[in-house]
C-alpha cells in the first residue's frame, strides 16, 4: 500500500469512512470496540485491494505502523542518498555500445530513458491503474450484481457510457465508489467530449 494513499471502509456494503490509512484504522478500531458493528471491509483507493489492518496496541502504535515516517532533516556529508538499487539488465552488445557512447554513461542514459517513458506514458499508466483498482473493488463487492461482467468489459474498453449504464442498478454507495475509482480510466474520453 502506498503510504500516502487513501482508503475507504464499508460496513455490510454501506459506506463507513474514508481517509488516510491511519485515520480509517483508528475509526474502525473505535467502531469494533463499541461492538454491534457488521462486517467491515477496507479498500485501498489506489489499488482497489482489500486491506487488513493490524489494530493491536494503542492508537499511537497503530498510527506509527501506518503513517509514513517523517523525512529526516539532518543531512549527511557526501553524495545524497538517492535510493539507487543495483539490478541486472540484459541488453544486446550493440545496446551496450550505444549506452557507453552517451554522455554520462549507461546509468545516466538509462535513467533518462526511463523517466522519459514514464512521462510519455503517465496518462496511460494512470488509466490502467484505475481500471485495475475499480475492477478489484467491483469483483470483491459487486461481483454478483447483474451487469458486473459487462461493466468490467466496458471499463477495460474505456467506454464510460456503457460502464455507467451497466452499473446504474447497483447499490448506490458501492456503485458510486466503483465509478469514482474508475474515473481516471475514462480521462481521454472525457477530454475528447470537452473539446
Amino acid at each position: 500500500m502506498d503510504q500516502s494513499s487513501t482508503c475507504t471502509a464499508f460496513v455490510d456494503g454501506n459506506f463507513f469512512t474514508f481517509g488516510p490509512p491511519w485515520e480509517v484504522a483508528l475509526t474502525v478500531k473505535a467502531a469494533l470496540e463499541k461492538g454491534g458493528t457488521g462486517e467491515i471491509l477496507v479498500f485501498d483507493d489506489g489499488s482497489g485491494r482489500l486491506l487488513d489492518f493490524d489494530l493491536r496496541g494503542s492508537d499511537q502504535e497503530i498510527v506509527a505502523r501506518l503513517r509514513p515516517a517523517p523525512a529526516d532533516g539532518a543531512k549527511a556529508p557526501g553524495r545524497p542518498k538517492l535510493g539507487v538499487v543495483a539490478r541486472e539488465v540484459t541488453l544486446l552488445p550493440r545496446h551496450w555500445d550505444w549506452l557507453a557512447s552517451q554522455p554520462g554513461g549507461a546509468s545516466v542514459t538509462l535513467r533518462k530513458l526511463v523517466e522519459g517513458a514514464r512521462s510519455a506514458n503517465s496518462a496511460r499508466d494512470a488509466a490502467r491503474q484505475a481500471q485495475q483498482a475499480a475492477d478489484r473493488f467491483m469483483a470483491a463487492m459487486l461481483g454478483n450484481e447483474q451487469g458486473y461482467e459487462e461493466a468490467s468489459r466496458a471499463l477495460y474498453a474505456g467506454d464510460r457510457r456503457r460502464f455507467e449504464a451497466f452499473t446504474e442498478a447497483w447499490p448506490a454507495e458501492l456503485r458510486d465508489h466503483a465509478r469514482r475509482l474508475a474515473m481516471p480510466a475514462f480521462a481521454e474520453e472525457v477530454a475528447a467530449e470537452a473539446s
